[in-house]
């Protein structure tokens, strides 16, 4: 195509030079199917057109503009994500600064990571393992300090029937698990025969030091103190058993796996190589039994299958424990004879159905109790067939409803 256009010297540019002492000669590259009228000493005049054989973008103008466009455009997104990005971390940071101090320990518990630790590190912060703070079938519990001041509870593993494979895949599920009424687990140790497990250090001891043998008044729990543990154990079984991405089943309910606060909030120990299971599955396949004699359920020795039922059933036991204050597990004593735990379990139904809850209170509180409470939890407690056992979602619900420092629907029997 034809076209025409105006032709300037360098001289007329603005930001053009002009040198007379130019050592060489101008080139200028064009393409092969261009023509252009050639002239000979040609004279440019900016009011002249000078006409120009080819096509318009023989001078690579509209490539040119092309490129310059994208790069605009470019140019202009990256901008725009550069200011999204700088505005989000501000907006990050000027939350972050404003954070309630109530918040910022659960902050820091979050970004506190699950991790595995060494023997040597584990060893040097329990001073050689040298302050035993708990034992039982499963391991000891030494106290230590980590090197970032954190008290801890490790627990040394006496026996460990899992698998290298099996241990590390529970331990990979029981790190996720986050419960307010969950002694929460920092980490474990498996190197060799070393099995280790690290846990938050709960201030107060277990709940059977407060509720059995010679207990001081000091020491001694208030209803109003009982009933908040009652709750909060619930609370933490329903998780495991409904909330938790895999069942969870906890197999040895019994006090001294309930560990007390400094507010005597209950925290639920010993969970961590409970057995786990998909929750499509019906049951689950223990190849041994587990648990503590008094508060394992009857399916133990029936060889039935398996299920969270079985929390439910020590978790009845100790409630039972919890209003009596007595060991009823290791055998009950009535007047002067000592009864079988069904014997027992029938007299405090007898005695609920005729409404006289004060025999069943733990007698050491005076009469200083909720007769409401004490019924709805003696009322649990004595489910103990299987197929008539509520869930703990249930058994959340049932408390909830008669708990006197909130207001919570009725529930339905």
């Amino acid at each position: 195509k034809a076209g025409s256009g105006f032709c300037y010297t360098k001289a007329v540019l603005f930001n053009g030079y002009s040198s007379t002492n130019f050592p060489g000669d101008n080139y200028v590259k064009l393409p092969k199917n261009m023509s252009i009228s050639r002239q000979s000493h040609i004279t440019c005049n900016p009011d002249i057109r000078v006409v120009v054989q080819g096509s318009a973008s023989m001078y690579g103008m509209n490539d040119v503009n092309k490129s310059y466009t994208i790069y605009y455009v470019f140019a202009a997104i990256l901008g725009a994500l550069v200011l999204l990005f700088i505005g989000t971390s501000w907006s990050f940071l000027y939350s972050k600064q404003n954070i309630p101090k109530s918040m910022e320990e659960g902050y820091r518990t979050v970004m506190s990571q699950f991790r595995m630790f060494i023997y040597r590190e584990l060893r040097e912060a329990t001073g050689k393992f040298k302050e035993e703070i708990g034992r039982g079938g499963s391991g000891i519990v030494y106290r230590g300090v980590l090197e970032d001041k954190r008290v801890v509870a490790v627990k040394k593993l006496t026996s460990v029937s899992h698998s290298e494979e099996e241990f590390w895949a529970e331990m990979n599920i029981i790190g996720r698990i986050n419960h307010m009424n969950l002694v929460r687990m920092w980490g474990f140790c498996s190197e060799g025969q070393h099995k280790l497990l690290v846990y938050e250090y709960v201030e107060n001891e277990s709940l059977d030091k407060f509720i059995f043998g010679n207990v001081s008044a000091e020491r001694l729990l208030a209803w109003s103190q009982r009933f908040k543990i009652a709750l909060g154990t619930a609370r933490g079984l329903a998780y495991l058993h409904h909330e938790c991405l895999e069942w969870v089943i906890h197999c040895d309910i019994k006090p001294e796996n309930i560990l007390l606060t400094r507010d005597f909030e209950a925290k639920i120990a010993d969970f961590g190589l409970a057995k786990l299971s998909k929750r499509d599955s019906s049951s689950f396949n223990l190849t041994h039994m587990r648990g503590t004699m008094g508060y394992m359920a009857p399916e133990w020795a029936l060889n039935l299958p398996i299920d969270a039922k079985v929390d439910v059933y020590s978790y009845g036991v100790v409630l039972l424990e919890i209003v009596t204050g007595n060991r009823i597990s290791s055998g009950i004593t009535v007047d002067g004879k000592e009864v079988e735990f069904r014997q027992f379990v029938h007299a405090v139904k007898e005695l609920l159905e005729s409404g006289d809850v004060k025999v069943i209170a733990d007698a050491r509180l005076n009469g200083h109790f909720n007769p409401e409470q004490v019924a709805v939890m003696v009322k649990l407690a004595c489910l103990e067939e299987r197929n008539s056992r509520p869930t703990m979602n249930e058994i959340v619900k049932a408390l909830l409803a008669c708990d006197d420092e909130d207001n919570h629907p009725a529930y339905s029997w």
